[in-house]
């Protein structure tokens, strides 16, 4: 029980690598709350299969007034906040190459891919504050490493977390608050969900490993810099993704 008596919000929690961290998050022994716009009722019901400590909490990640409901209510329901897991992002609903991308899409995939990490941190962080004690682990990607295709709003948001998480990272290090960045590259999630087989295919054949990775494998990396193993490793961003990145 590697967290257990922690307290941890969970943002994306209704699928995919969100759900999939905060089951492991209560596997493990930590009281939960499911944060997402849809689906984390269903994420709360299997962790209460083996942990209680579980609720879901509905709200927007792009909007300030949410991030502090969901303060108070874990703290009321739960009196702390120990771990802040940023997970939950999007893809572009069209094409994201520069000279297609519209502006409003651009601000969309900023808000809710860079700015939900950046409120979620300035909400959480003053409450950890006042114990000196925890810990942050926010979703980069592989298109913060390397050049990609058809992804430029991604890539700019997903570089601004990489850079954004070393930042607070070094800022908070004295108060005892480990803030780190994970980075999946091609993960089989429903983000996928547009992509023909086709291009799944060409993921697949890109990918060193030879396959897409398992939402599950990017938890396990998670769950690790969550624990008190990781006391010591903060301002970090981390690859999960096949060796892609090391090409």
């Amino acid at each position: 029980m590697r967290l257990s008596g922690k307290v941890a919000i969970v943002t994306g929690a209704g699928s995919g690598i969100g759900k999939e961290t905060a089951l492991r998050f209560g596997k493990e022994g930590a009281s939960v709350v499911c944060y997402d716009l849809k689906g984390q009722e269903e994420t709360v019901t299997e962790i209460k299969k083996t942990n209680e400590q579980a609720i879901a909490f509905r709200g927007d990640i792009t909007n300030s007034s949410d991030w502090e409901n969901v303060v108070k209510a874990t703290k009321d329901q739960f009196g702390t906040i120990d771990i802040l897991g940023n997970i939950a992002g999007v893809t572009s609903r069209g094409s994201d190459k520069l000279i297609d991308q519209t502006e409003e899409e651009w601000d969309r995939m900023i808000n809710i891919d860079l700015k939900g990490a950046f409120l979620g941190m300035r909400t959480v962080i003053p409450e950890m504050l006042k114990k000196k004690k925890g810990k942050i682990i926010n979703i980069a990607s592989l298109a913060a490493h390397v050049g990609l295709t058809n992804l430029v709003s991604y890539s700019a948001a997903k570089g601004g977390v990489a850079a954004m998480s070393r930042q607070v990272a070094m800022e908070y290090a004295r108060d005892n608050i480990q803030v780190n960045a994970v980075s999946p590259g091609i993960i089989d999630t429903p983000i996928l969900g547009n992509n023909t087989p086709e291009m799944t295919k060409a993921f697949s054949e890109a990918t060193p490993a030879g396959r897409l990775g398992k939402p599950e494998e990017v938890a396990n990396l998670i769950l690790f810099l969550a624990s008190e193993e990781a006391d010591f490793i903060t301002g970090q961003v981390w690859k999960v993704d096949g060796g892609w990145g090391s090409q």
